[in-house]
């Protein structure tokens, strides 16, 4: 391994070679897979490549590789003919240089469903729009015919209605905003009511509907310095420095720091993979999850208007949050000392696009970890640090950052971080809206949810493992509680997958406990982590709604299955203009054994928006998340061993005082 000692960032070499099953997807393998489907004769001058993924080697032959073994990895693609809407998904054999598998996708029958949209259909949906003769009527009605040349007509995915005119095809809907001059935030000049639905194959315009006749507000909503102003100077400098260099260690996508060990993967649709996670206890790397990574986000509005009902964005599945991630910058999306991953995913032409800087892992110091002042003695204290490992996605009007933080007491934290700009309506200033906050005179932005789904495949000391339902309930005043004061926990065993859909609970404190099937700890009880939930709103919808249908894993915050290959999307595969029910409802009808198996646990979290001025013109982040956190796992703290910097050899101690220290910041 090659520890990394320098005081700016670091980027990894993308290694021309693959030394191992898990190493990031290189720009050769990508063209070497695209070359193979052109000799299959697959590919002509029309066909492009909405998705393409790494094949997850199977689990076996990951465990038991060696350095030096051959090395056999597979890419599946998923193909689009432009003129035909034919669709189609291969896997092809890098080694081999073959073409595996070839399934045809029945797109035009139900459950229906489309490949996700290319970056061209983007710039294809907004010219279809300014050609067609209706929205430009429409825009002239409105008195706007002066601004054609100034608007944006967003891409948007379309949800499912049973549309004859819609059902089978390749659909796209576009809402009209308008800039003031060029460089301005059309976000906050919305043209309310005005719908546009277009056929991308037939590239044609569907049809327009024209609603209302609502003013553009005239909000804004420009945020950038020579608009906003001097920036304070109030402000002194926060310098973070490691003048030895950072305690991780870094070879290829293989990373140490402390107890943990891990590989760093990414792919076009999940973006940020952290697989292979252990924790050294002794000279012990001890399993605790096989892979994590958040596949599916799903984002609902509960608003009844026709310019936003059908709204439900599903970024991952619809958009690809991995082909949508910033190449990050030093000092602004991280700080300190930092290691960056490069990743290339395929473009729309099949061909490898470099994605530099793309997961960025850097160490922060995060308060105290354990604390204890003995009366009369000298305090003990301890500080703790975690690890850093994000990247950043951009679908259109928002923003969302995906931390995961490796913890030095064995902790596991996912963050997601939602931030950029509301996606707002107009309305006639002062008026009531039970859908809609005003957060600007005359601009609305509906209530709506960002319910994101982790999938963690866990591996709590192997692959045995057993899920239970943790709460913590009082006892009835009686002889098990004789003075009224009693309170337990109470354990309730999930045993099937038929009962593994569950709700958090905050009142009774709800925690779900993943426990090895055969590994004890010091007292005798299985080694265990708990995931622990924010608890917040799950899909709000009704039952009979169709993003019920389509979003049915946001309707729990936990689900569990018995491992799958293929199971890998919450949603299935191909939400985009799906019926629903794909996916986790699918899966759970199996009714597969979970005692003692390769358990897969998907959870969801995230925020319910109702948004507020101070969320404009930019939204500062919203944080949602959970914990994953060992309850058992370890026999004692593991961080008893951490340097006391109040002893260091550094006079000025911690505080800088020269003295113990006090100050605890």
């Amino acid at each position: 391994m090659t520890l990394m000692h320098h005081h700016d960032h670091a980027v990894a070499d993308a290694p021309a070679d693959v030394r191992h099953p898990l190493d990031l997807t290189t720009a050769d393998e990508l063209e070497l897979g695209r070359e193979v489907l052109v000799r299959a004769g697959k590919v002509g001058e029309r066909t492009r490549f909405p998705n393409v993924m790494p094949v997850e080697p199977d689990k076996a032959i990951v465990a038991g590789f060696a350095d030096g073994d051959p090395v056999e990895r597979r890419l599946r693609y998923t193909l689009l003919e432009l003129d035909t809407g034919r669709a189609a998904e291969a896997v092809v054999n890098l080694a081999t240089e073959a073409v595996e598998e070839w399934t045809e996708l029945d797109t035009t029958r139900a459950p229906y469903g489309q490949p996700q949209y290319l970056f061209e259909e983007y710039e294809l949906a907004e010219q279809l729009v300014k050609d067609s003769p209706e929205w430009c009527a429409a825009m002239e009605r409105r008195g706007l015919g002066a601004k054609i040349d100034l608007a944006f007509c967003g891409p948007l995915a379309p949800g499912f209605f049973g549309r004859a005119d819609e059902v089978g095809r390749r659909v796209i809907r576009s809402l009209t905003f308008l800039r003031d001059a060029p460089g301005d935030n059309h976000w906050s000049h919305p043209v309310e009511g005005l719908i546009v639905h277009i056929d991308l194959t037939e590239r044609r315009v569907i049809r327009v509907e024209d609603e209302g006749d609502v003013p553009v507000p005239s909000v804004d909503g420009r945020y950038d310095p020579e608009t906003v102003g001097p920036a304070r100077t109030s402000l002194k400098p926060i310098e973070i420095t490691q003048p030895e260099g950072p305690s991780f260690a870094v070879d290829g996508n293989l990373v140490e720091w402390e107890n943990w060990r891990f590989r760093v993967g990414f792919n076009a649709r999940e973006g940020l993979v952290l697989q292979q996670v252990s924790f050294r206890d002794g000279d012990e790397h001890r399993s605790v999850l096989s892979r994590a990574s958040v596949p599916e986000m799903v984002v609902p509005y509960g608003d009844t208007t026709p310019t936003r009902f059908w709204i439900s964005y599903f970024d991952a599945g619809e958009y690809l949050l991995g082909k949508n991630a910033n190449a990050l910058q030093l000092g602004c999306d991280c700080l300190g000392v930092i290691h960056y991953f490069d990743a290339h995913v395929a473009g729309d032409d099949g061909h490898a696009v470099r994605m530099p800087n793309v997961v960025c892992m850097h160490e922060e110091d995060y308060g105290i970890l354990w604390k204890h002042n003995e009366w009369g003695e000298r305090a003990e204290v301890r500080r703790s640090r975690r690890l850093v490992i994000s990247y950043f996605a951009t679908i259109g009007n928002y923003d969302y950052g995906f931390f995961w933080y490796l913890y030095l007491d064995g902790t596991v934290q996912m963050e997601a971080k939602a931030t950029g700009i509301v996606f707002a309506g107009a309305g006639t200033p002062g008026a009531p809206d039970p859908h809609a906050s005003e957060i600007a005179p005359g601009l609305f932005a509906p209530v709506h949810q960002h319910l994101f789904c982790a999938r963690l495949d866990v591996a709590i000391d192997g692959e045995d493992n057993t899920l239970a339902e943790v709460d913590v309930v009082g006892v009835p005043t009686g002889p098990d509680n004789p003075y009224g004061n009693a309170f337990t926990w109470q354990v309730t065993p999930i045993t099937r997958e038929s009962d593994a859909g569950r709700l958090a609970n905050g009142a009774t404190s709800r925690v779900w406990e993943v426990a090895s099937a055969s590994r004890r700890n010091a007292v005798g009880r299985p080694t265990s982590f708990h995931l622990i939930p924010e608890g917040k709103s799950t899909l709000l919808a009704q039952p009979d709604s169709t993003v019920w249908a389509r979003a049915n894993f946001a309707t729990k915050h936990l689900w569990a299955t018995a491992y799958a290959p293929d199971e890998l999307y919450p949603a299935g595969p191909y939400p985009n203009a799906h019926e629903g029910w794909a996916g986790l409802p699918t899966w759970q009808q199996a009714d597969r054994d979970l005692d003692g198996t390769d358990l897969v646990l998907w959870h969801v979290f995230g925020p319910t928006h109702i948004p507020r001025p101070e969320d404009w013109p930019v939204m500062p982040v919203d944080y949602s998340g959970f914990l994953f956190k060992p309850y058992g796992f370890l026999d004692r703290n593991p961080a008893l061993d951490l340097p006391d910097a109040s002893r260091s050899t550094d006079a000025a101690g911690c505080c800088g005082t020269g003295s113990a220290c006090r100050c605890e910041h």
